[in-house]
Formats: C-alpha cells, structure tokens, sequence
C-alpha cells in the first residue's frame, strides 16, 4: 500500500513537486519558491532544457535543487518520488508548448500532454496528495474576445497546444468535483518573455526560437539577418499584434502566490497571469533596440491564421485574491533577456517570431 502522509497546514511550508522544474518556466519558479522558504522536488526529462540550469538556479539560491530526470508519465518512477518524499503540494509545469509545433504534431502534443497529467493524478490519489497547481495558458480563450479577456470568457482554442490546456483544465475540474479532498488551481498564462536578473538561468538557447522574444535577440545577436513579422494591417495603431508580455519572474511569483492561495481552499479556481497592459510587436522591437544598442531588422509577411489583433489579460481577479500583481515593465524584460542571451544564447538560423 501507498505510503499515506498528513500535509502542513496552509500556514505551513511543505515540500512541493514541480514537474517541468528544470525549463524555462519552471526554474524561475524554483527560485521563487526557495524564496518563498518552500523546499521543492524537481522532475523533469530535459526533453526541453538541460541538467545545466540546476547549476545555475545554485548559484542564485546556493544550493543545488533535489533533482529527478525522469518523464512524468513514468509512473514507477513517480510513484518512487512520492514514496520517497513526503510531497505536500505539485507544480505542474511539464509538457510540450509549441503552438506551430501542435499543428504538424498534434499526436505528441496530445499524448504528452494528456498522458503526464493522467499519470500525475494517479500518482497524486495513490499517495494521498491533492493539492495540484497547474500552468495553463491564454492560449485556451476564443480568438476574436473584448481586451483585456477576463477568466470567464469564451474557451475556444484554435490550435493542438491550446486544446491539450483546456482538455487538461476540464480533467482537473472533473477530478476536484468527484473528490472534495482535491484542492486546485488553474494559472492562465499570458506571454512570458525575461529572465532572471543575475544572467544564470533563462530559457534553453540550444534550439532555433518559436517564440518572438529569442527571435528578437537572436537577430540583435546576428544570429539571424531579419526579423519576420506576420503581419502590418491589424487594426492597431501600428498594425501589429498587442499581446501582454509578463516578465518570467513575475510568472514565477504569480505561481507561489497561487500555490498559497491554492492550500488554504477546496474544489477549483483559474486566474489569468500577465500584466493588463499591452505592447505591440513594434513596440517590443523598440524596446529590444533600446536594450541591446542595436538595430533590429524586420521583413513583413503574410498574416497567420488565428492570430488575433489584440489580446490582453484581465488580471483583477489574480490581484484581488493572491495579493500578486505584475512588477516588471518592458525595457527590464528586454534589459534581462538580452543579458541572458549574450552569454548563453547559440547559434541560431534565420529567427522568425510565433
């Protein structure tokens, strides 16, 4: 039988799991966890980042995190980690994020995605832990929504990655309401760019960017001669795309906070994560040349289906019940991804934002 364990009281620090622990993501939580004063366990199969992060995430916290390389849909293996360790809460972070990538792999993004958290919640129930704090994304909202988008409006994914979310949401909602034991919480994340401030850790620079933050820097760098924008005739005052950057650390602190949050309550609840306010892609560009002192060429093409003028996070609700709001502007998410990715970013091809 499954070794049972009593959990802290929410007042109380426990040890927390968080899967996906060693990406981009996950190790400024890490930090912030340890921060926070809570110990963490780290599971992750560096299908997406490297062992050498623990290095770094040292050096910011002095001490190198408890580290399991494995898959979470290992089950063995995370039973062995639960019966191990007396886990009191997870983090789940672990899981393919591409949203270009899920629509020429849709397959792996759903067997991936859905398997791990299936396997997670088994573990979870067979060790008596129930409190799970999961990282969505704004990616599940319908296309075409009124900014800023608050947590109750129209689900309606457009791509495998955002519908593997709102399936894993819909799993996590069904599994509280059968079991009143379950405490969870939903994180609907905007677009994290940054990194941490002291340059050692930052997202995994060993793979040609889908994101447009390291498409940006990479071009800054002369990793790539042009910048793509998909795009000038939106309905904005420049005609790119506004989206809500969030600092990672800001993401990282929203996660503590919704842990805390997530402990001391029953059944589920989502909260957006971003800041409310919104940047065009020109203006991130501005920003980028600012930080770096460098020009940053851009070549136009065609728009891309599903891409939305404007999307923007309501974040009341996240402010009103975590006491969490976002701390960092632009010019410091440009100023911190860019130190990141002078000493650590690789060589790339041409960089071409999502």
């Amino acid at each position: 039988m499954p070794e049972q364990h009593d959990g802290p009281t929410a007042d109380e620090k426990g040890l927390i799991l968080i899967t996906g622990g060693a990406g981009y993501i996950g190790s400024h939580t890490v930090v912030a966890l340890h921060e926070a004063g809570y110990r963490c366990v780290v599971l992750d199969n560096l299908a997406n980042s490297s062992s050498s992060v623990l290095g770094g995430i040292a050096k910011i916290i002095g001490t190198t995190p408890d580290f399991v390389e494995a898959d979470v849909a290992d089950t063995h293996t995370l039973d062995q980690v639960f019966e191990s360790r007396r886990i009191d809460a997870v983090i789940h972070l672990a899981g393919l994020k591409s949203v270009g990538e899920s629509v020429s792999s849709p397959l792996d993004y759903y067997s991936v995605n859905l398997e791990s958290t299936l396997s997670l919640l088994r573990s979870m129930h067979r060790f008596e832990c129930h409190t799970l704090l999961f990282s969505s994304s704004a990616a599940v909202y319908a296309p075409g929504q009124e900014s800023p988008i608050t947590e109750t409006a129209a689900i309606q994914p457009t791509s495998p990655y955002g519908r593997s979310k709102q399936m894993i949401e819909q799993i996590l909602v069904d599994t509280a309401a059968s079991d009143d034991r379950w405490r969870v919480g939903l994180l609907r994340c905007f677009n994290p760019v940054g990194t941490h401030p002291s340059g050692s850790i930052g997202e995994s620079p060993g793979s040609k960017p889908n994101n447009l933050m390291p498409s940006v820097m990479d071009v800054a760098a002369g990793r790539g001669e042009t910048l793509r924008l998909f795009g000038d005739d939106y309905p904005t005052p420049d005609g790119t795309c506004i989206r809500d950057y969030i600092h990672v650390m800001d993401i990282a602190r929203g996660i503590v906070a919704g842990l805390q949050r997530v402990r001391a309550m029953t059944g589920t609840r989502v909260w957006n994560l971003g800041t409310g306010r919104g940047t065009s892609v020109r203006e991130l560009v501005s920003a980028a040349e600012e930080a770096t002192g460098v020009e940053i060429p851009t070549s136009v093409t065609d728009r891309r289906p599903g891409d939305q003028p404007v999307a923007i996070a309501a974040i009341g609700r996240a402010q009103h019940e975590l006491s969490w709001d976002a701390e960092h502007d632009v010019a410091t998410m440009c100023d911190d991804h860019w130190r990141w990715h002078r000493l650590h970013a690789a060589p790339a091809t041409t960089a071409s934002p999502p």
